[in-house]
């Protein structure tokens, strides 16, 4: 068993280590100098939704006191409402004379224009998450977290390599991160059980630090022996729905069209369990840094699990008007909002120490490269900024900017509350909020 200087814990078996979350008996005192504590570390994260949003069912309206009414598309917020702002008018300008998709999704962290090619000359700029992992990133076990759900297949489309359509993050401008699309491999990431992918009759996690546990169980309060007892089921109940969702692949479907292995089948389920690893990963402060790209742009998976919604996403977002189509697109995208208010409610409910909640110290953020997709229009983005109450996050309002303000005037904001020292990223010189 070992600790951190800044309060967090590790347990550790043949094979595998597991950070804990805030214990309050284990909390010491800081050995680095004061200007270096991290005593409530920040967090960000970044959820991306592919094709846009149907603005009619996205923009909400103001309710004259400087917050928002619902709209169809925010419906799903409900009680976390208070908690989540809305931000009109903002934009990328690198991705105005782009064509399609590929030049809107690839720029949206980095705010530079990508060079239009369809081979491995790629070149884009340094996305706002790997910035602040490269300033910070060496506080944590991992230095951020690349979250994915579609594989990419790299190939050319309108003059463009599908590699920009399948990642946000950058961490050198011919460089972009893999993803991780495979929970089972993201969790292994998280304590580094690496070595029991490779064992035939892998054990749980739990039962490798078993041991580590059982000796720190004796020396720590009742309320956090509760806490630990919690948190151990929540990670046993991680893993057997990881085992179940893959065991639970369907035999009669066509290998070709069979996802990856090791990705679920059940496109709500893969969603929702790497929401899951994203809230482990903050909590156990194995990371403070991910990017979440729910698919892939131009992404036409059937949406037959939600009601009214029997085609593919692509197709309803290229709408031409046809309410037969708007009405599937804005049902897509509430549900898309749906998934991230999980994200936050997983958040909220744990105690990050002092009395603060774990959102109270993330900035968590929803948005799309583009507006209406059936225009492929880069104006007046969909954005959420939700959480980060204790970093001074604006909270619960409507954030009206004039048209085509740079997106990455909330890409600064974002990386100075995080602690990055940048007084400038890509076209903003000014941070948003």
């Amino acid at each position: 068993m070992t600790q951190r200087p800044d309060r967090r814990l590790f347990l550790r078996g043949l094979g595998a280590t597991m950070a804990l979350p805030w214990l309050e008996s284990c909390s010491v005192a800081p050995a680095r100098p004061t200007a270096e504590r991290d005593e409530r570390p920040a967090r960000m994260v970044v959820v991306v939704m592919p094709n846009g949003a149907l603005p009619s069912a996205w923009k909400p309206a103001s309710d004259g006191q400087g917050g928002y009414v619902p709209s169809f598309a925010l419906t799903p917020l409900g009680a976390l409402q208070p908690q989540v702002s809305v931000l009109t008018g903002l934009a990328n300008r690198q991705s105005f004379d782009g064509d399609g998709h590929y030049a809107k999704v690839a720029p949206l962290l980095t705010g530079k224009k990508v060079r239009r090619t369809g081979g491995r000359d790629l070149q884009n700029g340094v996305s706002m998450d790997q910035l602040a992992a490269q300033a910070r990133g060496d506080r944590t076990p991992l230095p951020s977290l690349e979250l994915g759900c579609d594989p990419i297949y790299p190939v050319e489309d309108m003059g463009y390599s599908t590699v920009y359509g399948g990642t946000i993050a950058w961490s050198a401008p011919d460089r972009p991160c893999t993803k991780e699309i495979v929970p089972q491999r993201a969790f292994d990431r998280l304590f580094r059980a690496h070595e029991l992918a490779a064992d035939p009759v892998r054990p749980s996690v739990l039962d490798v630090v078993k041991a580590d546990a059982d000796r720190l169980r004796r020396r720590l309060s009742r309320r956090d022996q509760d806490r630990l007892g919690e948190y151990q089921d929540s990670v046993r109940a991680l893993e057997r729905r990881i085992a179940a969702a893959v065991a639970n692949r369907r035999a009669d479907v066509d290998p070709a069209q069979a996802p990856p292995d090791g990705v679920p089948a059940d496109y709500p389920t893969h969603v929702a369990l790497m929401f899951d690893l994203i809230a482990l990963a903050f909590a156990t402060d194995t990371t403070r840094i991910a990017t979440f790209l729910m698919a892939n742009e131009v992404s036409g998976r059937p949406f037959g699990f939600v009601e009214g919604c029997g085609g593919g996403f692509h197709e309803y977002s290229h709408h031409e008007g046809k309410e037969s189509k708007q009405e599937p697109y804005r049902r897509i995208t509430r549900w898309h909002v749906a998934q991230f208010a999980t994200l936050l409610e997983r958040l909220q409910r744990v105690d990050d120490g002092h009395g603060a909640r774990l959102l109270d110290r993330t900035m968590a953020v929803f948005c799309s490269p583009m507006s209406d997709g059936n225009a492929h229009s880069p104006h007046d983005l969909p954005v959420l900024l939700a959480g980060g109450g204790a970093l001074t996050v604006p909270q619960g309002r409507l954030i009206s900017s004039p048209k085509d303000t740079p997106l990455c005037r909330l890409w600064l904001a974002m990386l100075q509350r995080f602690g990055v020292g940048v007084d400038r990223f890509a076209d903003a010189a000014a941070p948003l909020v």
